[in-house]
């Protein structure tokens, strides 16, 4: 060992009075590696989250949900149980999600271009990829 260090050597780990010492925990989080990347991992979360392309229609389609939303639109009174999927734009993301419901129809906003469910959603007829009116009673609507 070189001899100059020798009459440090020795001597007791210098301990600042008035100061508390350090825990091993609070010093390694002064020395995080990557504190500077807060969110990171949400962001790459995201990123890898998968959405579904809007679906394009035919026009045999569209003619076809026309139709049956005249068919319940013309008996909205008696609330008729529609079953539909729709698209749901992500909020954050190009694309979305297909979403099924199956409700009693409660309105419908022609002037909004909505169909209004009981249970309070309410679906642009633009989202709407398909539409069945429920079987009822063992009534089944039919296309007119």
């Amino acid at each position: 060992m070189n001899e100059r260090y020798m009459s440090i050597m020795y001597l007791p780990h210098h301990t600042a009075e008035g100061r508390k010492h350090m825990s091993n925990a609070d010093r390694a989080a002064q020395f995080a590696p990557f504190a500077a990347l807060t969110g990171y991992d949400d962001a790459v979360r995201e990123t890898a989250r998968l959405t579904d392309s809007r679906p394009e229609l035919m026009e045999d389609e569209k003619r076809e949900i026309d139709a049956y939303l005249r068919i319940i639109k013309n008996s909205i009174s008696a609330r008729p149980r529609a079953g539909i999927t729709y698209f749901v734009p992500d909020g954050k993301k190009e694309g979305g999600k297909l979403v099924d419901l199956i409700a009693p129809a409660a309105e419908i906003k022609e002037d909004e271009g909505a169909i209004v469910f009981e249970n309070g959603v309410s679906v642009s007829f633009s989202d709407i990829v398909s539409i069945l009116p429920a079987v009822e009673d063992g009534f089944e609507f039919e296309l007119y």
